[in-house]
């Protein structure tokens, strides 16, 4: 009996949702589901005071990437926000990331030559091949930096004390010896104009979408509805955690509304003492400059995560890695089913990103079926 869809795309996230627009522009049957009341995922916005409200945290978009910036284009545009972030250190105000606005902050100096000087004499070699997050930013920056700015923020974001991370959690420490507090280095970066919401609208206006569903209540359904499946969900609980779960850090948001039009001066302040529950606070308004005169602010709280809970962080170190290539080596002998995105893959992957990997999966399949 022929299938009443082609492609079943379970998640309507960033990266369901672009295979569902690309699928259906080339004739395809497509039906996306997801269990949450709303499409869009976590990137998905709540008006509130006529400020678009990031629900699941803040999400700036940022690429070097010119093809994917031109195709994200053609749905949105955007404003010229540009990604500043400050640490709040028991009352201290620094920038991030590190730069000579820091630098000053920290040590009283106002030249590069100095910073150098300071951070070279603070520097603590780790000679061990295998590094532990506390050896690669004592051995990075030193110990003032990683005392007011890392140990305490990364210990509350990761739920471990920093000896017993991977390195790999913080990669590459960026240090600029300019006054730049720009976040991030890339070319295109902003907020989209009227919030992310009007995407999802566009990549989901020709497709049928059913919300409020979960895929894992009523499996055997929906699996007989499509030829082939595009999964975007968590891949361990996709093989019913056969070969054990994988970790996940989890957030709790906690939002105020409050009676006034400027809480803290920008979108978003790092709290990094350890003493301090939650490890940000985002003020919303400050994305799209608006002026309205209340305001809406939103403290994070990192915690563990449990089946039930929703997942945001790969925990990407040994044993899951390890755990993860035992599902990954099992999905490829599914031909009939594509796992896309950050659950999927178990890798934490930014905006741009998905788009480039949705983008090629959906080539790949289509240039075997066209």
């Amino acid at each position: 009996m022929e299938k009443q869809y082609d492609y079943l795309i379970v998640g309507a996230g960033l990266f369901g949702s672009i295979c569902a627009y690309e699928l259906q522009k080339l004739g395809f049957r497509c039906l996306v589901i997801d269990k949450r009341n709303h499409v869009g995922g976590n990137l998905y916005c709540e008006k509130i005071n006529n400020i678009n409200v990031h629900k699941y945290g803040a999400h700036i978009f940022h690429t070097n990437n010119d093809l994917v910036w031109k195709y994200i284009n053609k749905f949105l545009s955007f404003n010229n926000y540009r990604h500043s972030v400050i640490a709040n250190y028991k009352n201290e105000i620094y920038n991030l990331p590190f730069n000579m606005n820091t630098f000053a902050q920290l040590w009283k100096i106002s030249t590069p030559a100095q910073a150098y000087d300071i951070l070279e004499s603070q520097r603590i070699p780790c000679p061990s091949n295998f590094k532990t997050l506390e050896d690669h930013a004592l051995e990075t920056v030193g110990q003032d930096i990683f005392e007011k700015l890392i140990k305490g923020y990364t210990t509350k974001q990761w739920g471990r004390s920093t000896d017993k991370l991977p390195a790999s959690i913080l990669k590459r420490i960026p240090l600029r010896f300019t006054f730049n507090n720009d976040y991030f280095g890339d070319t295109f970066q902003g907020i989209p104009v009227g919030g992310y919401n009007p995407l999802f609208e566009k990549l989901l206006a020709n497709v049928d979408v059913k919300i409020l569903t979960n895929f894992f209540k009523e499996r055997s359904y929906f699996t007989s509805l499509a030829t082939k499946i595009i999964y975007t969900g968590p891949i361990d609980a996709f093989y019913n955690f056969e070969f054990g779960y994988l970790d996940y850090r989890s957030l709790e948001f906690q939002q105020r509304i409050l009676p006034c039009d400027n809480f803290q001066g920008t979108s978003v302040v790092n709290y990094t003492d350890i003493q301090v529950p939650y490890t940000r606070i985002i003020e919303h308004k400050h994305f799209e400059f608006s002026n309205s005169p209340s305001t809406v602010i939103t403290y994070e709280f990192p915690k563990n995560y449990e089946v039930d809970s929703e997942p945001y962080y790969p925990i990407n170190d040994t044993n899951n890695n390890q755990l993860y290539r035992k599902y990954h080596e099992k999905s490829k002998k599914d031909v009939n089913i594509i796992f896309g995105g950050r659950l999927a893959e178990y890798k934490y992957y930014d905006m741009h990103q998905i788009i480039a990997s949705a983008l090629k999966k959906i080539k790949e399949e289509t240039d075997r079926k066209l």
